[in-house]
């Protein structure tokens, strides 16, 4: 499986000179359950501000594929939901959703073309974008999940990058990560939490694992993964994004793991 970790250059360009701060000392807020219209349109604004685009600018000019002046970054289409699997399924709470909502993406563009997805989530002081992350999967893969299973709820599982569509008591496959996890005519909703709870279950919050800081969590062998913070990156952490979602396993959600090749 070849990976690139985009989240090493979309964090560091942030950190570094584009301006996002990084928040890592600040409580988590606890993110919406649902993406409203109010929520929509609290992201849209933080992704359409001058400060982002100008933030933009710099992220695209950044390998020099353009010139700060000709970047041109614009917003496409609307904020969309992404979710990622719940620490509440995983341990088996009665009624908990599968997955629960992280942040709102909104989908940036240069003038050459290139595309970065805005990470865009509720924090101490209001909505705000909290990373930059280089591809169009969050969008890519809603579609990809409303046309496999129409109304279902698209989620990331994000320790081993897997992206899946679940409803009507199944979990279904949107990548190849996910057919590996759970084959390609998916699974029903009740396996897929007995696979999540086998390997999650004991690193959530509160655990041993989490308190004594384990980091890394868990990952298919062979996968080529390198955390942000070994390559020296620092991460801009939301006060309050879930990118933590499964406590200590968080290092693996804010890592952005991306293919080399696109999938159709």
């Amino acid at each position: 499986m070849t990976l690139r970790a985009s989240a090493a250059a979309a964090v560091l360009a942030a950190t570094a000179f584009l301006g996002l701060a990084p928040q890592a000392a600040a409580a988590p807020v606890p993110q919406p359950q649902a993406a409203t219209a109010e929520n929509r349109a609290a992201a849209a604004r933080a992704a359409t501000a001058p400060d982002t685009l100008a933030t933009l600018s710099r992220f695209f000019a950044r390998e020099g594929r353009v010139s700060l002046g000709a970047a041109q970054p614009r917003i496409e289409g609307e904020a969309i939901p992404v979710h990622h699997l719940s620490p509440d399924f995983v341990a088996g709470r009665a009624d908990a959703s599968v997955a629960r909502l992280e942040f709102l993406a909104s989908q940036a563009v240069s003038s050459d073309g290139q595309r970065a997805a805005l990470w865009t989530a509720r924090t101490e002081t209001g909505w705000q974008v909290v990373n930059i992350a280089t591809g169009d999967d969050e969008f890519r893969y809603a579609r990809l999940g409303a046309a496999k299973l129409p109304g279902g709820t698209v989620f990331r599982e994000p320790q081993i990058d897997a992206w899946y569509v679940a409803g009507g008591g199944r979990v279904l496959p949107l990548d190849e990560d996910a057919v590996r996890a759970v084959g390609a005519g998916g699974t029903t909703l009740g396996a897929y939490r007995g696979r999540v709870a086998a390997a999650y279950g004991d690193k959530l919050p509160g655990s041993p694992y989490a308190e004594r800081g384990a980091a890394g969590g868990f990952a298919e062998a062979g996968a080529d993964a390198v955390p942000a913070a070994a390559a020296g990156v620092e991460v801009p952490w939301a006060a309050g994004a879930g990118v933590l979602a499964l406590g200590a396993l968080g290092a693996a959600a804010v890592r952005r793991l991306r293919r080399a090749g696109a999938r159709a």
